[in-house]
């Protein structure tokens, strides 16, 4: 004859079951729900926190105050009164006219390594660096060009008005070490080899502009593009050869900069990105706190940006 369980066991069991059941059981409280995967590298909750020593069941705790995301982290100040041209190399280096017009090299982090002070005064109109073992600089004032190796020292000197009659009002340096030139008088992108002291391209450029009255500002060579930027209507677009190929309505603007295959501009207190093959645009914010109104230029590199004011530079570290 079978013997079946005393009755006392039999309550016990199902005093377990039903705890097990309960709504309230606190087993494996620990187990994150189906909707706690993310990506690699991001830290998301996982469980809903529980009511902090002191709050009632009902109120909702205060959030954790956490870095923002994709914020940018200042390194440093540069003290430079009233910077003027300025350009980053390939490495990132920062190369910056000061007030006085030297020439004043910095690391990416903004650590200062050389200065080049010039024999004459002069205006520093622009200033291209990005060939890493020649910098060139153009003084508008005296239409002269002076190439510095890549620790400043001078390698050559060329007087423009030796091998042209008009007056240059832009001027870089391409990466095969050709120059190119914005020949205001005659309206005219003009290429000259420093090698053998002649030009060898001639661009005109009134049957382009029409009827409108140019104010040319700045000029940059990159990815066998040449870019230039008049003010009143938007960029000129030339290939490596000088023939004219579009213009991006982008009017308003006195110098652009290049990162990978976008070009970037500062308008509207906003920094913005344009893609120069599939044509898109965004935004990207500035610092938080930053006075725009005080911006006068920013370039970005791969790791540090750059903010022009009439005090100096500050140097970001950009969010990784």
């Amino acid at each position: 004859m079978s013997s079946s369980p005393p009755v006392g066991a039999k309550a016990l069991g199902l005093a377990v079951l039903l705890l097990g059941a309960a709504p309230g059981a606190r087993g494996q409280a620990t187990v994150p729900n189906a909707a706690s995967v993310a990506p690699a590298a991001v830290v998301a909750p996982t469980e809903t926190p529980r009511p902090a020593a002191g709050t009632s069941v009902g109120a909702v705790a205060a959030p954790a105050e956490v870095p923002a995301a994709g914020a940018w982290a200042l390194v440093r100040t540069l003290r430079l009164p009233n910077p003027g041209a300025a350009s980053l190399d390939r490495r990132g280096g920062l190369y910056v006219a000061d007030a006085d017009n030297n020439i004043r090299q910095f690391g990416p982090e903004g650590l200062p390594l050389n200065t080049y002070a010039p024999t004459q005064p002069g205006h520093v109109a622009q200033l291209e660096a990005f060939n890493l073992n020649t910098t060139l600089v153009f003084y508008d004032d005296r239409q002269q060009l002076v190439l510095l190796d890549r620790f400043l020292a001078p390698l050559s000197e060329l007087r423009l008005a030796d091998y042209l009659d008009g007056t240059v009002r832009a001027a870089t340096l391409a990466p095969d070490n050709q120059i190119w030139l914005l020949d205001e008088s005659t309206l005219a992108l003009r290429e000259f080899d420093p090698s053998t002291l002649r030009l060898v391209q001639n661009t005109p450029l009134d049957l382009l502009i029409g009827r409108t009255r140019p104010d040319f500002r700045f000029l940059r060579q990159y990815q066998n593009n040449t870019y230039l930027v008049d003010k009143t209507t938007g960029v000129y677009v030339f290939d490596n050869l000088g023939n004219y190929k579009k213009k991006l309505p982008l009017p308003g603007l006195n110098t652009v900069g290049f990162r990978g295959d976008e070009l970037y501009y500062l308008a509207g207190g906003q920094l913005r990105f344009f893609h120069l093959y599939n044509l898109t645009e965004r935004t990207v914010a500035l610092p938080s706190g930053t006075n725009t109104g005080a911006l006068r230029q920013v370039l970005v590199g791969e790791k540090f940006a750059y903010l022009f004011t009439a005090q100096g530079v500050a140097v970001y570290q950009l969010p990784l």
